[in-house]
């Protein structure tokens, strides 16, 4: 909520040119007919120097311009209006599905296809404020992360505790799709998407791909699919008698599978080879998936003139007072 101050009849304002004239019209006076005496000597004068009755008039001349200045504000109305803003949107649900598998440690993107998936997916959640956002993860099964919210930054406490090797090994891309499906099925949102990332081929799990695909489209969601993975050959975690070790392996990414699943829901398949790709892949969707955003405003007007009517009365009586008891002229 913020507050502004205008006047509501600014053209009353003019007046304030009425005092100002006054002013310059005093000095003036004051300078022309001031009577002037002549002495050899201002000693005997001394002990009556200065005093505030020596300088009464311009003392009540002043408080009788503010006044007036007062007065003209008070006629030109002043006002504040606290506004507020309520959004409102058209209402979009996403789930992100992440495989989590081994292989998503190769290290054909930066410092692995898994932490690189992390980072672009916490921009695009950073980037989309009013969408309620979920996160299924999967390997050789599946589970919800985080249920829909739209309390991004626990999303995203979520998201950075993400670890391969949470759950069996494998790449079950039906059952990720099947449990991301599950999480948007009594959605009320007027749209609802799943992006599904993964790097591999389905080899697990109870439910098919394109089985999982046509609950989707039953449903009115929409899949994009990223397949993760440099062309060619790629270093790959291997567990050996000695530890972790990376050789060089082919990347297989099931790409007929995933862009059945986005074609028959009406998606897109995207694939992204390296850091910079995957961003654009986000990027890309970001812009296609763009909610409506309005934004109504509600506006409340105060009448401020309390305030400086109580300052302009005082003005006035504190004129009235001092002209008729302390500064009071005989004539």
């Amino acid at each position: 909520m913020w507050y502004n101050f205008y006047f509501s009849e600014p053209r009353w304002l003019w007046l304030l040119l009425v005092p100002a004239a006054l002013v310059i019209w005093y000095i003036f006076r004051k300078t022309i007919t001031q009577p002037v005496f002549r002495f050899s000597s201002l000693k005997s004068f001394e002990a009556t120097r200065g005093g505030l009755r020596k300088n009464a008039p311009h003392l009540l001349f002043g408080l009788r311009m503010l006044f007036m200045v007062l007065a003209v504000l008070i006629i030109a109305r002043p006002q504040t209006s606290s506004s507020s803003s309520k959004v409102v949107t058209e209402g979009i649900d996403i789930v992100m599905a992440l495989d989590i598998s081994g292989s998503m440690l190769a290290l054909d993107f930066k410092p692995n296809r898994l932490e690189a998936a992390k980072n672009v997916a916490a921009d695009f959640i950073n980037s989309r404020p009013y969408d309620r956002i979920g996160l299924v993860v999967f390997s050789g099964e599946s589970f919800t992360q985080c249920p829909l919210t739209s309390d991004h930054p626990v999303l995203l406490n979520l998201f950075n505790s993400i670890q391969s090797g949470m759950i069996e090994d494998g790449t079950a891309i039906g059952s990720g799709l099947a449990t991301a499906v599950n999480r948007l099925r009594e959605s009320k949102a007027i749209s609802k998407v799943i992006i599904l990332l993964t790097d591999g081929v389905n080899n697990q799990g109870s439910v098919a791909p394109i089985t999982a695909a046509e609950i989707a489209k039953k449903y009115g969601i929409r899949v994009y699919t990223v397949g993760v993975g440099t062309r060619g050959m790629a270093p790959y975690p291997v567990q050996t008698p000695i530890g972790i070790q990376y050789q060089n392996m082919q990347v297989e990414i099931d790409e007929s599978v995933l862009n059945s699943i986005a074609d028959l829901t009406g998606g897109h398949y995207f694939r992204a080879t390296d850091n910079d790709k995957l961003k654009e892949v986000y990027t890309e969707i970001d812009q296609m998936e763009k909610n409506r955003v309005e934004l109504v405003e509600h506006a409340r007007r105060h009448d401020e003139y309390f305030i400086i009517g109580l300052l302009a009365g005082f003005l006035l009586l504190a004129e009235f007072v001092l002209r008729h008891s302390w500064l009071r002229s005989i004539p």
